[in-house]
């Protein structure tokens, strides 16, 4: 395991227009790659909004045949939870306030030691000691 995916990066095969960097990380880090359950939970939780369709069952179908059968979930552990309590105060002390879930996957890349990828850098920068990457 070398990268941990956002839900963006997870997501992206399914766009009308994927980005060809994200397409081809993908294939390139096929076997490093794990998805973290909070992801798993955005995932899950937005096809499970969408009335029936032809695109929620296309997306059920993914996540399921593609992201279920390729990439192990990593659970959001005491380790994390240590480290995402430490990391959102001393957050709040400065004023800043992430999104929970946005530092329960920090929490999880850090406490691994994965690269967390993911199109949106900057919902993340703020968080210490994370490695991040880009493939868009």
């Amino acid at each position: 395991m070398r990268y941990l995916l956002d839900t963006n990066v997870v997501s992206e095969p399914m766009r009308p227009k994927p980005a060809p960097g994200i397409l081809r990380g993908l294939c390139e880090h096929d076997g490093d790659i794990v998805i973290p359950a909070p992801v798993w939970h955005e995932l899950r939780f937005g096809c499970a909004r969408l009335a029936p369709s032809r695109r929620r069952e296309a997306l059920e179908h993914y996540i399921e045949d593609v992201v279920r059968a390729n990439y192990p979930v990593l659970g959001y552990d005491q380790d994390a939870a240590d480290w995402h309590a430490l990391e959102r105060a001393r957050l709040a002390a400065v004023g800043c306030t992430p999104p929970f879930v946005d530092g329960q996957i920090a929490a999880i890349a850090v406490v691994n030691d994965l690269t967390l990828v993911t199109a949106n850098v900057q919902d993340f920068d703020q968080f210490l000691q994370l490695k991040m990457q880009s493939w868009a």
